[in-house]
């Protein structure tokens, strides 16, 4: 497939069938593209391109050395986007981040003129995001919900489309901060990234220190992007989907009707609305990279996890019993059967 397949002078109107079809080709593209740089994580990489389709922004958790960086950054030149990279530290500022107004001075006069900071690009990689303080970190709120950016008194809008795939070590304490609830709801979903098996490490280390560096060439272009961000709301989905989204959300609640043993022990608070939203609208873009005219209970069931566990708290006690987001995550989808 072109990179101009998707929107094409000569198909500037394409129905949504067509649309779909083309879809589901550009992601096997994408696949593909992203494998030249990275070995295995395919799951992770189905993911990404979940959220990319859902036009959201995701959450990648893993160790260091596991290609979180590089899964965001082949991503990136495998769809033509401009890329800004922010290696979030200590004593990062908010105008780091979003840019900020600078006295300029000709003939005589002097003006303040807005200096764009590295949000203003299509695709931002928040690197290692609990690395600074969450006042730091809330400069990212107004530019995930709304898609711009407030500096001064004036608002300004982002590159459209606009999204953050941020990374975050989940093992060290020292020098980090933990991510604000309202941070991490903004956060379509969250992507554990796992260590690669055997045949997939010897692969790593092969490709790695022979010195060569991957090509990839660009897939997908920002208007490709733009008309599958439109296509997904409009995929249909089953009322069995929606009412099992719902009830999958409402479920993680302790004080629901609905909530397993397990949610009543540890949990203290679960996902609010924005979780079953979070997972209709990646069933969808689920749905849409299969080529599938609709989305249903398997495709909300499959975005469960990612789309629900970073939006419940657990309790202290989860943590003295060893008990994890994913143990009570799958206790409900038992409890939903």
């Amino acid at each position: 497939m072109s990179t101009d397949e998707i929107s094409s002078p000569a198909a500037s109107e394409p129905s949504d069938a067509e649309l779909l079809q083309r879809t589901a080709s550009a992601a096997v593209r994408l696949r593909e593209a992203v494998a030249k740089a990275v070995v295995g994580q395919d799951a992770v990489v189905e993911a990404m391109l979940v959220t990319l389709a859902a036009r959201g922004h995701a959450l990648l958790v893993g160790v260091p050395g596991l290609a979180k960086t590089l899964l965001v950054a082949s991503l990136a030149r495998a769809l033509d986007l401009s890329f800004g990279r922010v290696q979030f530290t200590p004593d990062l500022l908010p105008a780091d981040i979003t840019g900020t107004d600078v006295l300029h001075e000709q003939h005589g006069s002097r003006t303040l003129r807005f200096m764009p900071g590295p949000i203003f690009h299509n695709l931002i990689l928040a690197d290692e995001i609990n690395r600074t303080p969450p006042k730091t970190q809330a400069a990212l709120l107004e530019a995930m919900q709304e898609r711009k950016v407030t500096v001064g008194t004036t608002t300004h809008p982002l590159p459209d489309p606009f999204q953050v795939f941020a990374t975050r070590n989940p093992i060290e304490q020292e020098g980090t901060y933990p991510l604000p609830e309202a941070q991490l709801d903004r956060f379509l979903l969250e992507i554990h990234v796992d260590y690669p098996n055997e045949q997939e490490e010897r692969e790593v280390a092969r490709r790695t220190t022979s010195g060569k560096a991957p090509a990839i060439e660009p897939v997908l272009h920002a208007e490709d992007v733009r008309a599958i961000g439109k296509l997904v709301p409009r995929i249909p989905i089953t009322d069995e989907a929606v009412d099992l989204a719902v009830t999958l959300a409402r479920a993680t609640r302790p004080k629901s009707e609905r909530a397993a043993r397990e949610v009543k022990e540890y949990v203290r608070y679960g996902a609010g609305p924005r979780g079953s939203q979070a997972l209709v609208l990646a069933a969808k873009a689920r749905a849409a990279l299969r080529g599938e005219a609709a989305a249903d209970v398997d495709d909300v069931r499959a975005m469960l996890t990612p789309a629900l566990r970073h939006r419940i708290v657990l309790s202290y006690r989860a943590e003295a019993d060893g008990v994890r987001d994913v143990d009570v995550l799958e206790a409900v989808a038992k409890a939903t059967r």
